[in-house]
């Protein structure tokens, strides 16, 4: 993994969810909430990449670190038919063959321990991102749910055409046309084609349950 992506996913993590609410306040609201978590997804796709490699890597090199062994076990045998025949030029080109597995499979073992270390930390980051994920999408259910409560209470409490209410109107229509150029539906049906995205949302929320459990079940067991 490169230090600058190692880098970006750092910066991504430390960003705290209030901070982001804090320059959403001075900047174009939706379309700086919607840039986030593009980000967000970006980079772990990026870091998805980088962790297919890794686990490719490390599959071709336990194969090969299991073919050499194989090969060894058999130059075994081979020698000692060799030697119990007095034939020890047969047994000599064997035996160099050996030494040479013998040289190799120390460098094979490292490179499986960084792989391995390597895909642990990548998943990881793609859990942790994840997470950033989740808190940055509360973050805006938020926001949203605060905005059209002071919508609503502007609406009761002030005219029509006061500044405050054609502020939140303003807002209002700013979210919809994003919600539209970003999905191509209407704002005023978003909640149904939302469906598909909630149940997904269950679903990754039921996986992550099911880790937090069996985390609270091995420390029990300590």
């Amino acid at each position: 993994m490169s230090d600058t992506l190692r880098q970006r996913v750092s910066r991504v993590i430390a960003g705290g969810a209030h901070a982001l609410l804090d320059r959403i306040e001075d900047s174009a609201p939706m379309a700086m909430l919607e840039q986030s978590v593009r980000e967000v997804d970006l980079i772990a796709n990026e870091v998805r990449t980088e962790l297919g490699r890794a686990v490719a890597n490390r599959h071709l090199a336990q194969q090969q670190h299991l073919s050499l062994n194989k090969e060894h076990e058999q130059l075994n045998a081979a020698i000692e038919q060799a030697l119990g025949s007095d034939r020890d030029d047969l047994a000599k080109p064997a035996i160099a063959r050996q030494l040479d597995i013998e040289a190799q499979l120390p460098v094979l073992e490292s490179s499986l321990a960084a792989l391995g270390s390597q895909e642990k930390e990548l998943s990881g980051f793609v859990d942790a991102l994840l997470g950033k994920k989740r808190e940055m999408q509360t973050a805006i259910a938020d926001f949203e749910q605060s905005r059209r409560a002071a919508d609503s209470a502007a609406m009761r409490g002030t005219a029509q055409g006061s500044p405050v209410a054609a502020k939140l109107q303003a807002a209002e229509s700013a979210f919809d046309r994003t919600y539209r150029r970003q999905t191509g539906l209407d704002a005023a049906v978003r909640s149904g084609g939302l469906e598909q995205a909630a149940k997904l949302k269950e679903l990754g929320e039921l996986v992550r349950d099911n880790k937090i459990a069996e985390r609270l079940a091995a420390l029990k067991a300590k």
